[in-house]
Order: structure tokens, then C-alpha cells, then sequence
């Protein structure tokens, strides 16, 4: 027996407050709860600032050890073909 699932597509413009929007998801089985937040979370790739600021201070120590002729960097072209 083969199951069927059914959808009901409509518009609306329902306002919901974050927390009517959490208790909402929070009804779901935890299988689709899951798979709210991995599809959240993927369009949404979150950095820290500890994250970005290590990101910085490398970027600017590779430039430091450029400017002392310790390292060769990448030309723009190289970079873009990497990309």
C-alpha cells in the first residue's frame, strides 16, 4: 500500500511573533524539526566574531609575511581560478 501524503498550498499573510513562530515548530515531529533547522541553518551560515577575527589576523599575517619576502602570493588570476 502505497502512502499518500497531502499538502494544502494557500496564501495568507499571517503575522506571527518569534515566539508563536517557535512554539509552531516546536508541534513538529522531531524528524521535521531537524529538518527545519538544517534547511535554516544552511541558508544562513553564521560566523562568529571570534571566527571572522581569526580569519582577519590571518589574511594580515599573510600580508605581513609578503611584505618580508618570506612568502608569495597568489596573483589575482590565480586566486579567481581557485575560486
Amino acid at each position: 500500500m502505497t502512502k499518500m501524503k497531502t499538502t494544502l498550498n494557500f496564501n495568507t499573510n499571517v503575522q506571527l511573533t518569534l515566539s508563536q513562530l517557535t512554539e509552531l515548530a516546536r508541534k513538529l515531529p522531531l524528524k521535521e524539526r531537524m529538518k527545519l533547522a538544517s534547511i535554516l541553518m544552511e541558508e544562513e551560515k553564521v560566523v562568529t566574531k571570534k571566527e571572522l577575527l581569526a580569519k582577519i589576523k590571518e589574511g594580515l599575517d599573510e600580508v605581513k609575511l609578503h611584505k618580508d619576502k618570506k612568502i608569495q602570493l597568489s596573483s589575482l588570476k590565480e586566486f579567481l581560478e581557485d575560486v
